[in-house]
């Protein structure tokens, strides 16, 4: 019980998950120290906290014993700057990653830790160029629940050996172990940079795409009826590219983003839902009379039913037009009727990697898919 005695204080006041109360938190500062706490906590129920910006996602666990909080596990472990690379630690802010000319592109909410990016694969406008998590990170380094540590890629890109540990942990909650260490592959930081917004309806949004000026990120809100394209490059480049745009879309340039650019819809304590269709369906959802907003160039869009029947409308209007829906975060009065997930492929097989990783069902449990 050495490390959880060194390690552990008890929960406080804000220490709960979903309105779930602790009983201790721990504070690792490297994975062998997270390992050795992990090993010692094996008959304890178990939730990772980074910042606190998603904690309150999903369904609330089933028990909690431990909150593990990552954020002495900070700091860039290693930037190859000439290979792209860097590696940095799981609880470190996305906005404290200080790469010089060179940037890892994920946009998350305000705040948000590296590792609670990638276990609730979030990613922001920038998807559309640069891709998700699953495409920006090619290391991974994480504790088991039995408190082994395993390492999956490496600090290459094209880096295949062994399974691959980094596309599991993407997504999964905090259900199958503790991320500790991430290496991810940077782009450089553009030289130029310019937004076109218009007054415009979402069909526009094929033309931008189809017109090849490479945006790094289309997005719309209904709600104000306003599309926003985002050119990046040299200085030159862009000026051209966005010329074209103005003549598709209508509009002006500007340096700024609009007000509502990558800020999800719902209030803090309001419902919050993701909405998933294919590009050429974005349009449909836009003109449903719910106001959504998000991602028009790549068909991943937001929005903040008001009550539990229009989440259902919502829903059953994502897979009209061959989508899906989930409810990221609720206030408890609808959380606790409502399966947040809906219908999920392969749940099947989900449940079988979770009983590998972790049989006695203590990390995160119930806040996952199908109650994993």
């Amino acid at each position: 019980m050495g490390a959880l005695d060194e390690l552990t204080r008890p929960a406080a006041d804000g220490d709960h998950v979903g309105g779930v109360p602790a009983r201790l938190v721990a504070s690792p500062g490297s994975t062998a120290e997270a390992a050795a706490l992990i090993a010692a906590a094996r008959e304890l129920t178990v939730v990772i906290r980074g910042a606190g910006t998603k904690v309150h996602w999903g369904p609330p666990p089933r028990a909690l014993d431990l909150i593990i909080d990552t954020r002495r596990l900070a700091g860039i472990v290693e930037h190859a700057a000439g290979d792209l690379i860097t590696v940095v630690r799981a609880g470190t802010p996305l906005a404290d990653l200080s790469l010089g000319d060179q940037q890892l592109v994920l946009d998350g909410p305000a705040g948000a830790t590296v590792g609670g990016t990638v276990a609730a694969n979030t990613s922001g406008p920038l998807r559309l160029r640069y891709g998700t998590v699953r495409d920006l990170l090619i290391g991974i380094t994480v504790v088991r629940p039995d408190g082994k540590v395993a390492r999956s890629g490496g600090k290459v890109v094209k880096n295949v050996a062994g399974y691959d540990l980094g596309k599991l942990f993407t997504g999964s909650y905090g259900t199958l172990g503790l991320i500790t260490e991430c290496a991810f592959r940077l782009h450089p930081v553009a030289a130029a940079r310019v937004y076109v917004r218009a007054a415009a309806p979402a069909s526009v949004v094929a033309a931008v795409l189809s017109a090849q000026v490479v945006p790094s990120a289309i997005e719309l809100d209904s709600a104000t009826g306003e599309v926003a394209v985002l050119l990046e490059g040299t200085p030159a480049g862009v000026r051209d590219r966005a010329s074209v745009v103005e003549k598709l879309i209508g509009g002006e340039l500007s340096e700024q983003a609009p007000a509502w650019w990558g800020v999800p819809p719902w209030h803090p304590d309001g419902i919050g839902m993701k909405l998933s269709v294919p590009k050429s369906r974005v349009p449909a959802l836009a003109e449903s009379g719910f106001p959504v907003r998000g991602s028009a160039g790549t068909g991943v869009l937001y929005a903040a039913p008001r009550d539990i029947t229009e989440v259902e409308r919502l829903r059953a209007l994502c897979v009209r037009n061959a989508g899906h829906a989930v409810v990221l975060t609720a206030p408890p009065p609808v959380r606790d009727i409502l399966d947040m997930w809906g219908p999920v492929p392969g749940l099947a097989l989900m449940r079988r990697i979770k009983d590998q990783f972790d049989p006695g069902r203590r990390f995160a449990p119930g806040r996952f898919v199908g109650g994993i």
